[in-house]
């Protein structure tokens, strides 16, 4: 039987570092709804094309649209054993129909790790990110400065700050995350799937909880 983990989580919570770890010790693919819509997107698909027409309108793509892609994704042949599941889905309604579209495929959801932090350790994280601007190298003025400030240690070029890593673009990222996922942690909450990992803590000591969870699941 496939088995299904939905790995949530605000932005800088250490999500997309868990994710990898989840991948080497469960074998299963992982899935991203922002690489999705960028693959069909790219390739001109028809739903790639039918999300780009809304895009290009400023609106948002419809829940029909992102849920075929992602169904499409299913059907492929390395998501025979299951998947983790990362930006899908993002609202209650969207995970009612996950839940019937799984029953097609034999499965369901197993386990959802909710990664969380407060927010000023969210701040912390992400509004200290810096980019070089040739390649977008990445540095953090606490946790990876560069060894000149305002140039980047590779290329030379010039350290700039992206709006979504200024303070208060950050805090309203993660105020947006948390509403639109609060229904969906009370959704999974009273599944008894959700399991909440403080992610202030040490990678490892965050690996270590996830592990446990995911051999009390007997999904490794």
């Amino acid at each position: 039987m496939p088995r299904y983990i939905v790995l949530l989580g605000p932005p800088g919570a250490g999500k997309g570092t868990q994710a990898k770890l989840m991948i080497e010790k469960t074998g299963l693919v992982h899935i991203s709804s922002g690489d999705i819509f960028r693959e069909n997107i790219k390739n001109q698909t028809e739903l790639g094309q039918l999300a780009q027409a809304f895009i290009n309108k400023g609106e948002l793509v419809p829940d029909d649209v992102t849920i075929a892609m992602i169904q499409e994704r299913f059907s492929r042949p390395d998501c025979a054993q299951g998947a983790i599941l990362d930006g899908f889905p993002r609202t209650k309604a969207q995970a009612e129909v996950l839940e019937k579209m799984l029953e097609g495929f034999d499965g369901q959801v197993d386990l959802v790790p909710f990664i969380t932090a407060s927010e000023e350790v969210l701040v912390e994280r992400l509004g200290g990110r810096w980019s070089c601007r040739s390649q977008g190298h990445v540095y953090h003025e606490k946790f990876n400065p560069p060894k000149r400030s305002g140039s980047c240690d590779l290329d030379g070029s010039e350290l700039y700050q992206r709006e979504d890593d200024k303070a208060e673009t950050v805090k309203r990222r993660i105020l947006v995350y948390m509403k639109d996922t609060s229904p969906l942690i009370a959704f999974y909450t009273r599944q008894g799937k959700l399991i909440k990992i403080d992610g202030a803590q040490p990678i490892e000591q965050v690996t270590e909880v996830l592990v446990d969870a995911l051999k009390s699941k007997k999904i490794i």
